[in-house]
């Protein structure tokens, strides 16, 4: 038996991953002097697929690690996350066919910090509207 709110997973699911892709294509398009991504709309894709894999994977074992953290330093334990989720995609990309895909932040340690708040801001936004 499932219950109504399994039955809208497969539903979410496609949408987060819809809404990553479109939060790589504007940070890429608007936000070019700190977050590089050239391989046209795979590339975009490929990142969101990655962010959307992540964020189910990932993300909650990095919420465990810096649980301590976030007693003593909210904010600062939220960009770190986010930090450590664009670096370990950053990572994947860089194992990829540079024909097909090539992410880079640009602006050094501020650059990572407003790609790692955006990053968070959007994935706020999805819990809230997914609630």
């Amino acid at each position: 038996m499932s219950s109504e709110g399994s039955s809208h997973l497969p539903l979410k699911l496609t949408l987060k991953f819809v809404f990553n892709v479109i939060v790589v294509w504007a940070l890429a398009n608007y936000l070019g002097q700190y977050f590089g991504l050239d391989g046209g709309i795979p590339a975009f894709v490929i990142v969101g697929a990655l962010m959307s894999l992540l964020n189910i994977f990932f993300r909650p074992i990095l919420n465990i690690i810096t649980l301590p953290l976030r007693f003593f330093a909210t904010i600062v334990a939220v960009i770190v996350v986010n930090g450590a989720f664009v670096y370990v995609i950053h990572l994947f990309t860089l194992r990829m066919d540079p024909g097909l895909i090539k992410l880079e932040i640009f602006g050094g340690p501020w650059g990572w910090i407003v790609v790692a708040v955006c990053f968070g801001f959007a994935n706020w936004l999805l819990k809230e509207i997914f609630k």
